[in-house]
């Protein structure tokens, strides 16, 4: 048997790849909008993909699996509660997918989703018993997935309780567990960073695995949830097959075009939005005008851009380097993006030098905000974490709101008040700023370094 295991780390998301080296068959399952990583391996090892397996409808990322379907002629397995819309076998629990010696047995664990099946997996030439376990999202590594994306987050939570006590957590201790996401992913909470686990091991020490009563599992699972992920119903219809799905396009673009269309609009007359994926750093020294700055390299690129962006704006991209155009299509694609305009060709530098407009957003210290909070009442500290990391520690006096919830929220704060910025460490306050100055406000700062800088710092929370 051969088994690898892909992990994007930018959004958490795990894919895997398991066959017979003997008999040169294999399975890709849960594979991401880019499937050339799957068909790499695969050709290295000698191995045809003949089946493409769907551990559920993903409501986080649009899925690769009728794109590599259509170039490598392999049949899509997806449960019969999915219903989609393309050629595929449905699934149900118990059914078997064989690779030669090897066996991946259908278990139906809904809860995350109505859909959600687990596979079991057996290598023949070893033993009877199943060595691993691959399990969508209903059990990751120090975790399990969130109810509330596939109906009644109540009712699902119920049946989660049923597919994790009644099905997996029966497997033996030795049986490895393989998610579909790992830490990163907004599909669930308190995720370990560790891409595997064994079902003894979560069983132990899973803080959901732990034995106790259905009502307080329900209770546990549907409270302080997680924030949605973005244009997550879009997605789940786009890997349906009741959407279009497209590669968005990477048009250069000149100062004059930018101008343009932020000015008039894209063809149907939408408002284009500037995407600006440069660092923090970079960003705050000169950016367009209302540009939201989501860092390419920072983590969980498209899950922030798909809380903050709606997905019909035709999308300005502002990049570090032009050759960064090709992982900023990608990741927009993976979310369901396809309304990229183009991209600002030449960067800030050709903006500037046609004599465009550039805004700064400042950068100051944690020991410099500290002196001022000392002497300037009317300076608002602004804390866009998240509520568990607000409620852990945060400064005396600051305001809380999440950064994804500001584009609704920006109305609740003094537009007439300096606003210092802060998160963790600076990333997600640099996109909180540059939310509030699309929005109009225009005394910010981000704070860099963040709440981490602030408490090595030693400064006082509460």
């Amino acid at each position: 048997m051969y088994l690898k295991q892909f992990v994007r780390d930018e959004s958490g998301c795990a894919s895997y790849l398991v066959g017979s080296l003997r008999d040169g068959c294999c399975a890709v399952v849960d594979p991401q909008w880019n499937v050339e990583p799957y068909l790499q391996a695969a050709a290295a090892k000698g191995l045809r993909i003949t089946q493409v397996l769907e551990t559920h409808l993903h409501a986080d990322h649009v899925s690769g699996a009728r794109r590599l379907a259509e170039q490598t002629g392999a049949e899509i397995g997806i449960h019969a509660a999915a219903d989609v819309a393309y050629p595929h076998r449905a699934l149900h629990d118990g059914d078997v997918v064989r690779l030669g010696e090897v066996e991946l047995r259908v278990l139906h664990t809904p809860g995350h989703r109505p859909d959600n099946i687990s596979l079991l997996v057996t290598d023949g030439e070893r033993a009877t018993e199943p060595c691993a376990v691959l399990t969508g999202d209903t059990l990751f590594v120090g975790g399990v997935g969130r109810p509330d994306l596939g109906g009644a987050a109540r009712d699902d939570a119920t049946k989660l309780y049923e597919s994790l006590f009644g099905k997996l957590l029966t497997l033996p201790d030795f049986v490895e567990v393989y998610p579909s996401h790992v830490g990163g992913s907004s599909c669930g909470a308190g995720l370990s960073g560790a891409t595997s686990s064994t079902i003894g091991f979560e069983r132990r020490y899973n803080y959901a695995a732990q034995p106790r009563s259905l009502a307080q599992f329900v209770d546990l699972v549907t409270g302080d949830l997680p924030p949605q992920p973005g244009n997550f119903e879009t997605i789940v219809q786009k890997n349906r097959g009741l959407l279009p799905v497209s590669d968005p396009q990477g048009t250069p673009l000149t100062p004059a075009a930018v101008h343009n269309l932020l000015t008039t609009g894209g063809e149907g007359g939408e408002q284009a939005m500037v995407l600006d994926t440069r660092s923090v750093e970079t960003f705050g020294a000169g950016h367009l005008p209302g540009a939201v700055n989501v860092p390419l390299r920072g983590p969980a690129f498209g899950v922030r851009v798909g809380w903050v962006i709606l997905a019909s704006a035709p999308l300005v991209l502002v990049l570090d380097r032009d050759d960064d155009l090709p992982d900023a299509l990608n990741a927009l694609a993976s979310i369901g993006y396809g309304n990229v305009a183009g991209y600002l060709a030449g960067g800030v530098d050709a903006w500037r030098a046609a004599g465009q407009p550039l805004e700064t957003l400042p950068q100051t210290s944690v020991h410099a905000l500290r002196e001022r909070l000392e002497t300037d009442p009317s300076l608002l500290v602004l804390d866009v974490r998240e509520q568990n990391e607000y409620d852990g520690r945060h400064i005396r006096g600051a305001v809380h709101v999440p950064f994804w919830a500001l584009p609704a929220r920006a109305d609740e704060l003094p537009r007439d008040r300096p606003i210092a910025v802060i998160c963790e460490g600076g990333l997600r306050s640099s996109l909180g700023a540059s939310l509030l100055e699309h929005a109009g406000f225009d005394q910010l700062t981000n704070v860099s370094g963040g709440m981490s800088a602030w408490l090595k710092a030693g400064y006082p929370t509460v």
